[in-house]
């Protein structure tokens, strides 16, 4: 069967309409209340490799129906009009992220290049839990 896009012309598509930010660039807005990282990894891969303090969890599969204030499923941290900085793994899924929620309406949205592994590798905090979520304060 043949595609009529595979997965690198999405990405190339991606990468070329969303802003990418490096880890350099993630760490200096870290400390901004007005950016909120935005984790869209699968539960088990934080619970495994750890997680971006601070950052907030929304699943791939979910976030177009968190993002949608139409949806019974919507979450108010995506109309807050904050900064969302969107990461994965390898920073594949999140381009595609940026985009689909870009494509919605969404303004201020950038995805991290080389993701959780590279913001790991390249000495970005980490914080890992039994659950993958955040401790409560």
């Amino acid at each position: 069967m043949a595609l009529k896009k595979g997965y690198k012309q999405l990405l190339d598509e991606a990468n070329a309409e969303v802003t990418t930010l490096q880890v350099d660039d993630l760490k200096a807005k870290a400390s901004d209340s007005n950016v909120v990282v935005v984790d869209i990894r699968d539960i088990r891969e934080r619970q495994r490799e750890g997680f971006i303090p601070g950052s907030i969890h929304a699943p791939r599969g979910m976030l177009e129906f968190w993002v949608d204030p139409e949806s019974p499923y919507h979450r108010e941290i995506f109309a807050s009009g904050k900064s969302l900085v969107f990461h994965c793994a390898s920073g594949w899924r999140s381009a595609l992220a940026a985009k689909a929620v870009q494509d919605m309406g969404l303004d201020g949205v950038s995805h991290l290049g080389g993701g959780f592994s590279a913001w790991r590798d390249q000495g970005g905090e980490t914080l890992k839990t039994d659950d993958g979520r955040e401790p409560k304060s």
